[in-house]
């Protein structure tokens, strides 16, 4: 089972999905390639987006407490030019990481989602962008041809922050009560429960998953899990038992 990763770990992922999303953006033939899971996107854009938001969150951590007004982003572009554009990304990972890293991980600060199961901290912030980084860099390779599976850790991490964090909200499920498990292989086990309540999850253990009769329950390993989740890879790509129309009512709630 997946606990959850120290501080020190975050900003280390951060680094290193920033410099596999940079040698992606080299091998590509181009930065006007288009990035098959971000329809419309070119390869700057998706560069682009991610170096913005790398910057926005650093500016969030240095100036925003918890309850205070979304900021406004900046507004910069990064540069076209190859070269340029990966100095452009390494600075923009940097100034993310020495924000996190200087504010230390329990200095609250502004964020977007509910403060449930993620509080709104810098470490929450750390762990947020991590996915971020992984799921883009994917993404990338995409654009280049050659996508590469999930790093195994990072990939099971994001299952969870992803159930923490985009998942866990008071906003009423309109449908049934419900219950989806995932299982990662190797990895661990989580359960999403859905109801007038919201939405909530825990960790199963291995007697619980033994025991568990939901809803339904998807099967795969960490990485494919991670990359279903965030709608890169098709449902059949995985093993679904019970409802498998549960899965599509969960991606149509959003």
């Amino acid at each position: 089972m997946t606990e959850h990763l120290h501080f020190p770990t975050l900003l280390r992922m951060i680094d290193e999905r920033s410099a596999a999303f940079r040698a992606a953006v080299a091998e590509a033939p181009s930065l006007d390639a288009d990035v098959p899971s971000c329809p419309g996107w070119t390869l700057y854009d998706l560069a682009n987006h991610l170096s913005e938001g790398d910057r926005f969150w650093a500016h969030i951590v240095r100036t925003t407490a918890p309850g205070d007004e979304r900021p406004s982003k900046d507004g910069l572009a990064a540069p076209r030019e190859r070269e340029a554009l990966a100095a452009w990304l390494a600075d923009s990972t940097e100034q993310l990481t020495t924000a996190l890293r200087e504010a230390g991980p329990d200095h609250g600060c502004w964020a977007w989602w509910e403060p449930l199961a993620s509080p709104h901290t810098v470490a929450a912030v750390a762990r947020r962008r991590v996915p971020e980084s992984l799921i883009h860099t994917y993404d990338a390779q995409l654009a280049s041809g050659a996508p590469q599976e999930l790093p195994a850790i990072e990939a099971a991490d994001a299952i969870e922050e992803f159930l923490a964090t985009v998942c866990t909200v008071t906003v009423p499920w309109p449908g049934d009560p419900a219950t989806m498990d995932y299982h990662a292989a190797g990895a661990g086990s989580w359960r999403q429960t859905v109801d007038a309540a919201g939405s909530r999850f825990t960790r199963l253990t291995a007697a619980e998953t033994a025991e568990s009769k939901p809803t339904a329950a998807i099967h795969g390993t960490a990485s494919e899990i991670a990359l279903l989740m965030y709608m890169r890879i098709p449902a059949d790509s995985v093993r679904i038992e019970g409802d498998a129309g549960l899965l599509q009512q969960l991606q149509d709630w959003g």
